[in-house]
């Protein structure tokens, strides 16, 4: 019998899906249900991401369960937390250099890996609490721009979701009640965005898996 394909996703609350109206609608469980159904494999998601962690708080608890868990698959979204407690992204970058190259001797091969962007919130009406729209953009893009240096350095996939979290602005479900957090069908956005990234590459290697 094969074994379950182990797929991890480390974050915070938009990996954990905060804002979302259950846990199937967090994007790394949509994404974990398309790679099970692509492959016809079963995919062991592990979600150890917390509302609220920085990359201080993933180098303390996610990385830990990263090294014993040894997954096949895993994505990363962090930083937004770092961002708004204002931390530089020279920090930001240092912590990312420790987090990345960890995984990378984790994961079964770097091409496994997926490196996911902050999201575009300058948007939201929660902006005004963090610096106003414009601080928050200007940020945001510069965090971004570590993240993807460093990433696409070891080979990971770099997926930007920049697009996609502004894709819906104005539905009703685009943003959940606390005006910052994704709603489901912002949340699925990005899941979509970030299978067409990964779809080709995470099916073939899971048949060699």
């Amino acid at each position: 019998m094969e074994e379950p394909l182990r797929y991890m996703a480390l974050g915070d609350s938009y990996t954990i899906g905060t804002g979302a109206s259950d846990d199937s609608h967090a994007w790394p469980s949509i994404i974990a249900s398309r790679l099970a159904g692509a492959t016809g494999r079963e995919v062991a998601l592990t979600n150890p991401a917390v509302n609220g962690f920085t990359t201080d708080d993933l180098i303390q608890h996610e990385l830990p369960q990263a090294r014993g868990l040894k997954p096949h698959f895993a994505t990363i979204l962090i930083g937004v937390n770092d961002l708004v407690r204002g931390q530089t992204p020279n920090r930001y970058q240092a912590n990312l250099t420790r987090i990345y190259d960890e995984l990378a001797a984790t994961v079964r091969a770097a091409g496994h890996i997926a490196a996911v962007s902050i999201p575009v919130w300058s948007y939201t009406p929660a902006a005004a609490d963090f610096g106003g729209a414009d601080h928050v953009a200007r940020a945001t893009t510069a965090f971004n721009a570590v993240a993807e240096t460093e990433a696409v350095g070891r080979g990971f996939t770099w997926i930007d979701i920049g697009e996609a979290s502004q894709s819906g602005v104005g539905n009703p479900s685009w943003l959940a009640s606390d005006n910052l957090h994704p709603g489901d069908a912002q949340y699925a956005a990005w899941a979509d965005a970030i299978w067409e990234a990964l779809r080709d590459s995470w099916t073939a290697a899971a048949s060699s898996s």
